[in-house]
């Protein structure tokens, strides 16, 4: 006997309910409803395990970037040894209050890029100020350095440090000149980190 579409129609809503009654679609979305909590517990995880290795962190808005220059700034991330992330404010919020980072994501304006500096404390900030100058559409929103929330205004200052690399490429020219180019170095390093230091210090009496 052929059922018309109004005959189906109403056997698969009997048949939903006595999936329903017998507990069987329960259980369905039961079984589902752990699988988005433990992509979420994750995903906080492998923040968390990063963010252990952080030397800094700069948190970019990238919301009025083009998807082919987000993917640009990706690759200059990676280029630079800098991991690059996204995540929702809840779930990195979670990740830094566990990892001891003193920051609240939710304090910061609109959806950013998380730029995280492994091996080069400078690298994030010189990596979001190039970007950020060539690209009006991003913009720098704020960072941490050694555990502690620094402004926009710091990144930058922060960015004009010599990296890692730099740094021990000026450190094996000036052995190889006299000792005044070495002092010369360590002098120029030092007047930089005196401007950021100053600038830290003027964000927390302000």
């Amino acid at each position: 006997m052929e059922l018309g579409k109004f005959e189906v129609s109403r056997a698969l809503s009997l048949d939903s309910k006595r999936l329903w009654l017998t507990g069987a679609f329960h259980l369905k979305v039961e079984k589902n409803m752990p699988k988005s909590k433990q992509v979420k517990q994750d995903t906080v995880a492998e923040l968390k395990e990063v963010l252990s290795r952080a030397k800094s962190l700069v948190f970019a808005s990238f919301e009025k970037l083009p998807v082919k220059e987000i993917e640009k700034l990706r690759r200059e991330a990676k280029k630079g040894g800098v991991v690059y992330s996204v995540a929702k404010k809840t779930l990195l919020g979670r990740a830094v209050k566990e990892s001891g980072i003193q920051i609240d994501p939710k304090t910061l304006p609109g959806g950013f890029a998380t730029l995280i500096g492994i091996e080069d404390d400078i690298a994030p900030a010189k990596i979001a100020a190039l970007f950020a100058k060539d690209h009006e559409a991003m913009q720098i929103v704020g960072g941490v350095l050694e555990g502690r929330a620094i402004d926009a205004k710091t990144v930058i200052a922060l960015s004009k440090l010599p990296g890692r690399d730099e740094l021990l490429a000026k450190l094996v020219g000036s052995l190889m000149s006299p000792v005044s180019g070495f002092a010369n170095v360590l002098a120029g390093n030092l007047r930089g980190l005196v401007t950021v230091l100053g600038a830290i210090k003027d964000q927390k009496n302000a």
